[in-house]
C-alpha cells in the first residue's frame, strides 16, 4: 500500500527525505529543483566565462596589453573558480540549497557589472581588470555547491541523467555568452547605459560597438534567478560539518576520480576560457607572422589569407562539449560511467595528437595557413566532444562509487580541482608553449585511461561504475 509523499516543513528544510524510497520521494520537487538550479548555474557559467568573450577584444577596444598579460587575465577566472569551489563544496549541508543558490546568483552581479563598466573606456589599470577576472570565478565556484545539492534530491539510478542535464545545460552558459556577445554588442538599442566604442581589428574597417551590452543584458536574469531560487527551492537535511565532510580524503577513489575529472572538465574549462585567445594568437591578428602593425594600420603579410575572427568560432567548442554532456548522460545511466570515461580518454589522446601539428602555423602560403587553421579548429572541436563525454561519465561514476553524503563531497572536490583548468591552461601555454603543453595533455590522458581500466572498467574491477 503506497503512502503520500512526506510533507515538507512549512519553512525551508524538508523532513524524512529519502529519494531511494519511491513511495515517499517527491518527484515533482526534485525536478523543480533541477530546473531552477540549472537556470541559475547557466547564469553562473555566463558570469565565469564572460571575460573569455571580452579579453580577446580588449586591445581592439583601445587597451594595450601584451599577449602574456592577456593570457594571465584569461586564466584568472579559472584560478578563482578553483579556490571558490573549495568553499562552495562545503556549503550545501551547511546553508542548504535555497540560501546557497539565491545568494550565489546575486553575487554574480558584481563582476558582470564591472566588466560592463570597464569595456566602455580603455582606461582601467591592469590590476583592476585582474580583480574583475578573479571575481568572475564566483560563477565557476557555484558548480561545486549546486551539483552536490541537486544530487541529494534524486535516487542513484537517476543521478547520471539529472547531474548530466544540470551540468550540461549549465555548461551551455559558456556558449551562450560567447555566441551572443557579437550580436549584443552590435545592438545600439540595448545600450540603455553608456555610449558606443570603436573596435579596430587588423585588416578590417573600424566598427561601432556597444560592448557593455555583453555584460549588462545578463544582470536582470541573475536577479530573476535569485528570486526563483528563494521562492521555489527547499533544502535537504544532509547534515555534516566541515570536518566530517573531509573524510572523503581517506578514500583512494576520491583521488583517482579527481585525476579523471581533471582530464575531462579541466580540459573543457581550460580550452573554453582560452580558445578565442589561442586562435587569435595562432591564426588571427595576434600572430605577428601573419599580421604586422596594429590598429587601422595593420597589414596581413600572407597574401590571400583572411584573418579569422575568433568570435565567429569560439562558441562552437563549449557548445559541442556541453551538448555531449547532456546527450551521453542517459547512456551512462544505461551502460555505466566507466566505459564512457575510457572512451573519453582514448578520444582525447587521438584528438590532441591530431591538433598538435596545427599549433605551429605554416605561414609559407595562404593555402597552408588555411589548411592549418582547419586542422586546428576541427581538432579542438574533437577535444571538446570527448571532454564532454567524460564530464557526463565521471559524474555517473561518483554517486555509484560513494555513499550519498560522500558522493556530494567528492563531486564538489573534484569539480573544485578541475576548475583550475583555465588557470593551468593559460599558464602552461604562456610558459611552455602550446605544443609542449598539449603533449603533457596526451600523457595525462594516457595515465587516466590506465586508471579507468584498472580501477573501474575491466572485468572484475574493484569499483565498477
Amino acid at each position: 500500500m503506497s503512502t503520500a509523499p512526506a510533507p515538507a516543513r512549512k519553512g525551508e528544510w524538508l523532513e524524512s527525505w529519502d529519494p531511494e524510497n519511491e513511495q515517499t520521494w517527491d518527484k515533482s520537487l526534485a525536478w523543480r529543483t533541477l530546473w531552477v538550479t540549472t537556470f541559475c548555474l547557466t547564469l553562473a557559467f555566463v558570469a565565469w566565462f564572460l571575460p573569455s568573450a571580452i579579453i580577446p577584444k580588449l586591445n581592439a577596444l583601445g587597451y594595450e596589453f601584451t599577449k602574456s598579460q592577456l593570457y594571465w587575465m584569461a586564466a584568472m577566472p579559472g584560478l578563482a573558480a578553483g579556490l571558490f569551489r573549495l568553499v562552495w563544496m562545503v556549503l550545501p549541508p551547511i546553508m542548504g540549497t535555497r540560501k546557497m543558490v539565491s545568494l550565489t546568483s546575486l553575487l554574480l552581479i558584481a563582476s558582470t557589472l564591472g566588466w560592463g563598466v570597464r569595456v566602455q573606456t580603455p582606461e582601467a589599470p591592469y590590476w583592476e581588470l585582474m580583480v574583475l577576472a578573479f571575481l568572475a570565478g564566483i560563477g565557476g565556484g557555484a558548480f561545486s555547491g549546486f551539483m552536490p545539492s541537486t544530487s541529494y534530491f534524486f535516487p542513484k539510478r537517476m543521478q547520471g541523467t539529472a547531474l548530466g542535464l544540470q551540468a550540461g545545460l549549465g555548461n551551455f552558459g559558456v556558449s551562450f555568452v560567447q555566441l551572443l556577445t557579437p550580436y549584443f554588442i552590435a545592438m545600439g538599442a540595448l545600450a540603455i547605459f553608456g555610449g558606443s566604442q570603436q573596435m579596430t581589428i587588423p585588416g578590417k574597417e573600424p566598427a561601432t560597438v556597444w560592448y557593455q551590452n555583453a555584460a549588462f543584458v545578463w544582470i536582470p536574469l541573475m536577479v530573476v534567478g535569485a528570486v526563483l531560487a528563494w521562492t521555489m527551492l527547499k533544502s535537504v537535511p544532509v547534515k555534516a560539518n566541515i570536518r566530517q565532510q573531509f573524510d572523503i580524503f581517506g578514500n583512494q577513489d576520491t583521488w583517482w576520480m579527481t585525476l579523471l575529472y581533471i582530464m575531462t572538465f579541466g580540459t573543457f574549462s581550460g580550452l573554453a576560457a582560452q580558445f578565442g585567445l589561442l586562435m587569435t594568437n595562432l591564426y588571427g591578428s595576434g600572430n605577428t607572422d601573419i599580421v604586422q602593425g596594429s590598429g587601422a594600420s595593420a597589414t596581413v603579410l600572407v597574401a590571400g589569407y583572411a584573418v579569422p575572427d575568433a568570435v565567429k568560432y569560439v562558441f562552437l567548442g563549449p557548445l559541442i562539449g556541453a551538448a555531449a554532456r547532456v546527450a551521453f548522460s542517459p547512456l551512462t545511466d544505461r551502460m555505466g560511467g566507466a566505459i564512457w570515461t575510457l572512451i573519453s580518454g582514448i578520444g582525447l589522446i587521438g584528438s590532441i595528437a591530431w591538433t598538435i601539428p596545427a599549433l605551429t602555423p605554416d605561414t609559407s602560403s595562404a593555402a597552408a595557413l588555411e589548411a592549418g587553421f582547419d586542422q586546428f579548429l576541427y581538432g579542438m572541436l574533437a577535444i571538446f566532444l570527448f571532454s564532454g563525454i567524460g564530464n557526463a561519465s565521471t559524474f555517473k561514476q561518483m554517486p555509484m562509487i560513494f555513499e550519498r553524503r560522500q558522493a556530494g563531497g567528492v563531486i564538489g572536490w573534484t569539480a573544485a580541482i578541475a576548475a583550475f583548468g583555465p588557470f593551468f591552461f593559460g599558464v602552461g601555454v604562456t610558459s611552455l608553449g602550446p605544443v609542449a603543453f598539449y603533449s603533457i595533455g596526451i600523457a595525462w590522458a594516457v595515465m587516466c585511461v590506465a586508471i579507468t581500466w584498472w580501477r573501474y572498467a575491466r572485468p572484475g574491477a574493484p569499483k565498477p561504475g
